[in-house]
């Protein structure tokens, strides 16, 4: 994604430095069996891997593997790789497995299964740990089967942050724990010194969700098996109608056209107090050198509704296309990328905050990373990865009709937001609306 927490605060990659190797024939007897091969990897922008890319020079002095790899925007990449993969074309030796696709292309058999790897001994040490992978992040990444098609480079957790927790404190209130409490907290600090009590961005298919699980709701009647929307219920109509009042009542003027950025800006201006959203937006709020909200920033966990809590938690992983000629030298590429010891580096030269191994998650580096304003936000973090992997929740989001599904409850929330619909109405359209999209997609919809 690009953002202002992307090209100023976890951005800092070296320049990739030409390497001369040795013959391949000379690298091969000193235990380089894929020495001179060339494998071709894409994935979209991020930080990360503008991060490795410096480290590329020693891979390949490690295996003679030379790494051609590119990165593009968000929807190119995802479009062009999925056109790559449907074609079983042999163009991609390691891609992103993109979450919001990983249940079409891992279903569709487009990608490889790794489990032929990493139960090799001779392909990968029994130290590599892949159970070191949390599973909530992983859980993306596998079939009904449960075999493994992608390993995660990058795990999201919501979290809830307030800028001006001392607003609250004020107030003589705390974190919300509660949907009930976050209402009480709103109506107790908005517009006091002129801070607006909640923010949000307007990606609602990702915002909204929890607020619907949380009131009893879902998005579908049994994903992945059964994709019968289930937007006409009492609980979705309540969780729409609650969740569009905490945007209209109490989010700043504009809200409802704010893009990430956006929403992060207006805390670290100190113009809006609460958001709940992916962690990696919450750090900049301590760290950036442009936030007025320093010294009084909070964290803690999504609150939870009267059925649970569910905040979302997302994930990407490096896979193999099923169409890769060169699969080995791809698996030695992908057991480097997210090793122990990388991922480690990573986390400790560039402070990157969104891992997904436990190991390092628990080691002092990253708790480092994620300790802010004198908090432990690296617990919380893994604790919703934790909650994420135990119930699998997450599966709505990685079914393949989900982006269509998606469209719908943006527009729905957007139409109660601004009054042109009541929320039983809007979810009742958005409900018509997405069984027609997928009956069209050959979906089997319950009657």
């Amino acid at each position: 994604m690009t953002s202002i927490h992307r090209r100023s605060i976890l951005r800092g990659t070296g320049a990739l430095a030409a390497v001369g190797l040795s013959a391949p024939s000379v690298l091969a007897q000193a235990g380089k069996p894929h020495a001179g091969t060339t494998i071709n990897a894409a994935c979209f922008q991020t930080t990360y891997f503008d991060y490795l890319r410096a480290y590329f020079p020693e891979f390949e002095e490690k295996t003679g593997i030379k790494v051609n790899f590119t990165m593009q925007a968000f929807p190119v990449y995802n479009q062009r790789t999925d056109l790559e993969l449907s074609t079983r074309g042999s163009a991609l030796d390691v891609i992103n497995v993109t979450f919001i696709y990983s249940g079409r292309w891992i279903g569709a058999g487009w990608l490889t299964n790794l489990d032929t790897f990493t139960k090799d001994a001779k392909l990968t040490p029994a130290a590599w740990a892949p159970e070191d992978f949390l599973g909530g992040p992983q859980s993306a990444m596998r079939n009904a089967k449960g075999e493994t098609f992608g390993y995660a480079w990058l795990a999201g957790a919501m979290i809830q942050s307030a800028a001006r927790y001392d607003l609250i404190e004020k107030a003589g209130l705390s974190m919300p724990k509660t949907f009930d409490e976050l209402l009480k907290v709103c109506d107790a600090i908005h517009g006091k010194e002129g801070v607006a009590a909640f923010t949000a961005d307007r990606l609602h298919h990702w915002n909204w969700i929890p607020y619907l699980m949380g009131m009893g709701g879902g998005v579908f009647k049994a994903p992945p098996e059964n994709l019968t929307p289930t937007l006409t219920t009492p609980e979705a109509a309540k969780a729409a109608d609650f969740y569009a009042n905490l945007l209209v009542k109490y989010g700043p003027d504009g809200i409802l056209s704010y893009s990430d950025d956006q929403a992060m800006r207006s805390q670290m201006a100190g113009r809006a107090n609460i958001r709940t959203q992916d962690a990696v937006w919450m750090v900049p709020l301590f760290k950036h050198a442009e936030s007025t909200v320093q010294k009084t920033v909070r964290y803690g966990l999504m609150p939870a509704g009267p059925s649970g809590n569910y905040p979302g938690s997302n994930s990407h992983a490096l896979g193999i296309p099923a169409g890769s000629k060169k699969k080995e030298a791809a698996w030695e590429f992908i057991k480097w990328a997210v090793s122990k010891e990388i991922i480690t580096r990573v986390v400790r030269e560039h402070a990157y905050p969104g891992i997904a191994r436990l190991s390092v998650i628990q080691s002092p580096e990253f708790k480092q990373v994620l300790t802010l304003n004198g908090q432990d936000v690296a617990a919380l973090y893994l604790e919703v990865l934790q909650l994420g992997g135990k119930t699998g929740y997450m599966k709505y989001r990685t079914v393949p009709v989900f982006p269509q599904v998606g469209d719908k409850i943006n527009k729905a929330i957007e139409r109660i937001a601004t009054k042109q619909q009541g929320a039983a109405d809007a979810m009742k359209q958005a409900q018509a609306e997405a069984i027609q999209d997928l009956q069209k997609a050959g979906i089997k919809i319950d009657t």
